[in-house]
C-alpha cells in the first residue's frame, strides 16, 4: 500500500482549460488524473447529439486529450478517471481504444467502462412497476412532464470506479458518475478503505469536492485578495496528496500560477453546499462542519478531522425535459442619456410585441451597466460610473452620465414561432427607436430550446452498475 496517493484535477467542466490536464501529467508527479466533464444540463445536450448521430453523445474533447497524454500516462503509470462518456459510454471507450492502437500502445492499455446510470429507457418500466418518481423540490410527479423528458441519469458513486481499478484499468470512462467519486475511488482502491468506513469515505469525498471544479480551489474565481493572486494565465490546477488515515494536503505543481491557501480552499468548500452537517452523496453523508484546515507551507493546505455518516438508500436522479423556447438579444446605447434611451427602446419593443399578439411566459429586461448584476442598490455614497460620479436618491441610482448602457432583453414561451418573431423585432429599433445605438453585429438572436431540471430520488436496489474492461 502506498503511503501517499496524489490525485490531480484536470477538468472542472466540459469546456475547461485544455492545457490543464496536460500540465498535470507533465509538470510533476501524480498517480491519478480525474476529469469532470458533466453538469446537469450536459446530459440533455449529449442526448440530443446522439439522437442526431448514434456515434455521438460523449465529450469528444476527452478523446483528443487522451491522444496527447496517453503515452505519458502509460510511461508514468498515471491512471485516468472520467465521466466524459455522457450518454454513450461505450462509444467513448471505443474511441479511446482506437486512439491507443493508433498511438502504438497495443496491449498496454485497459479501459474500464461503467454503465447503468442512464435510465431514460427504463422510465416506462418503473412506471409500470409503480415506482414513484417525484420532483424532490416541488413534489410534482414525473408523469406531469413524462412526454417532454430528454435525459434521465442516476448519480453513481465510487463503487464502479473502484471495481474498474481493481480489474487493472488504466483509463476509466463512465456517464453520470459523481464529481466527488472520481477522487474518492482511487483512495478507496489504493488504501483498501471499506464502503462503511464512513469517516474515511467522507474524507475522500470532501477531497473530491475541493478539486472537482478545477482551478476554483487554486486561485481561479477566488474572491479574497484576488488581485494579488499570481500568474493566473499559467494557473496550476489543484492536487490532493492523501494518506491512508484520511488526512490530505491540497496543493499544486511547483512553478505554476494561482494560489492554494486556506481561503481558496474554504471558498471551494462552500460551493453547492446546503446543510454543512449533511452533504449527501451516493457513498456517504459527509459532515462539512468537522473539516479542519491548516497552512502547511507555500501552496499547501492540510485538511483533517473529517467525519461522515452512513449513506442513504436512494440515488439522486437528474432528469432534463423540454420547457419551451427562449431568445435573448442586445443593443448598446451611447451617451448622452444612455440609460434613458435604453429604457425607451425597451418600452417601444414591448408595445410592438404586445400589438403583434405574441404569447410569452416571461419577458425579462436588464440594463447592463446599471442594474444587471445586483439590481438597483441603495448607495451610501455616489459611485463612480464611467469616470463620472452618479447621484443616489431614494435607493435608486441616477445614471444620466453613464457613457453606455447595454439593453439586454429576453423572452421565454411555449411557442417557437412566437419566440422566432421576437428575434425579428430587435433590429428595427436601430432606425425606428432612440438614437446612438450600436452593438447588433451578431445579427438576429438565436432561438434555443429550454431544458428544465427535474431532480428526483430512486431506490438504489433498482439500479445496477455494470463494469466492463476492454483492451487496446
Amino acid at each position: 500500500m502506498k503511503h501517499t496517493v496524489r490525485v490531480a484535477s484536470g477538468q472542472g467542466f466540459w469546456g475547461d482549460l485544455l492545457t490543464a490536464p496536460v500540465d498535470q501529467v507533465r509538470k510533476g508527479p501524480i498517480d491519478y488524473l480525474m476529469l469532470d466533464y458533466l453538469a446537469e444540463v450536459t446530459m440533455s445536450i449529449m442526448q440530443k447529439q446522439r439522437a442526431r448521430d448514434p456515434n455521438a453523445g460523449y465529450a469528444k474533447d476527452f478523446v483528443a486529450l487522451m491522444r496527447e497524454i496517453l503515452p505519458d500516462c502509460v510511461e508514468k503509470n498515471i491512471k485516468v478517471l472520467s465521466n466524459a462518456g455522457g450518454v454513450n459510454v461505450s462509444g467513448c471507450a471505443a474511441a479511446i481504444q482506437e486512439t491507443a492502437l493508433e498511438l502504438g500502445l497495443s496491449g498496454k492499455v485497459k479501459i474500464g467502462i461503467i454503465t447503468g446510470d442512464d435510465i431514460l429507457g427504463r422510465l416506462e418500466e418503473f412506471s409500470e412497476k409503480g415506482v414513484e418518481i417525484t420532483n424532490m423540490e416541488t413534489g410534482e410527479p414525473l408523469e406531469a412532464i413524462r412526454d417532454k423528458v430528454q435525459a434521465a441519469n442516476v448519480y453513481l458513486g465510487a463503487g464502479g470506479l473502484v471495481e474498474a481499478l481493481g480489474k487493472g484499468a488504466q483509463v476509466v470512462v463512465g456517464g453520470r458518475l459523481t464529481d466527488t467519486g472520481l477522487t474518492l475511488a482511487p483512495l478507496m482502491h489504493e488504501f483498501g478503505w471499506k464502503v462503511d468506513q464512513w469517516d474515511l469515505v467522507s474524507a475522500g469525498t470532501i477531497a473530491g469536492h475541493i478539486i472537482e471544479c478545477g482551478a476554483q480551489a487554486s486561485g481561479g474565481n477566488c474572491q479574497y485578495d484576488w488581485q494579488s493572486i499570481p500568474d493566473l494565465a499559467n494557473v496550476g490546477f489543484p492536487i490532493v496528496e492523501a494518506s491512508a488515515n484520511g488526512e490530505f494536503i491540497v496543493t499544486k505543481h511547483e512553478g505554476t500560477g494561482g494560489r492554494v491557501n486556506v481561503q481558496s480552499v474554504k471558498e471551494q468548500l462552500l460551493y453547492e453546499m446546503g446543510d454543512p452537517k449533511s452533504y449527501i452523496t451516493p457513498d456517504v453523508v459527509a459532515d462539512f462542519s468537522s473539516i479542519q484546515l491548516a497552512d502547511d507551507g507555500k501552496d499547501r493546505v492540510r485538511v483533517f478531522g473529517i467525519k461522515g455518516n452512513p449513506n442513504t438508500e436512494f440515488y439522486k436522479v437528474s432528469i432534463a425535459y423540454s420547457h419551451g423556447y427562449k431568445a435573448v438579444g442586445t443593443l448598446v446605447y451611447a451617451w448622452p442619456d444612455a440609460y434613458v434611451k435604453a429604457q425607451a427602446a425597451d418600452k417601444i419593443l414591448r408595445e410592438r410585441l404586445d400589438r403583434l399578439g405574441l404569447k410569452f411566459d416571461t419577458i425579462l429586461t436588464e440594463f447592463v451597466g446599471v442594474n444587471a448584476t445586483h439590481g438597483h442598490l441603495a448607495l451610501s455614497s455616489p459611485p463612480v460610473l464611467g469616470g463620472v460620479a452618479a447621484a443616489s436618491a431614494g435607493g435608486v441610482v441616477r445614471t444620466h452620465d453613464i457613457p453606455e448602457v447595454q439593453l439586454r432583453i429576453g423572452v421565454r414561451g411555449p411557442n417557437k414561432s412566437d419566440v422566432e418573431r421576437f428575434t425579428q423585432e430587435l433590429a428595427p429599433l436601430i432606425l425606428t427607436g432612440p438614437p446612438a445605438v450600436t452593438g447588433f453585429a451578431g445579427g438576429r438572436p438565436k432561438v434555443e430550446e429550454i431544458m428544465a431540471y427535474f431532480p428526483a430520488l430512486i431506490p438504489k436496489h433498482l439500479i445496477e452498475t455494470k463494469v466492463d474492461i476492454i483492451e487496446a
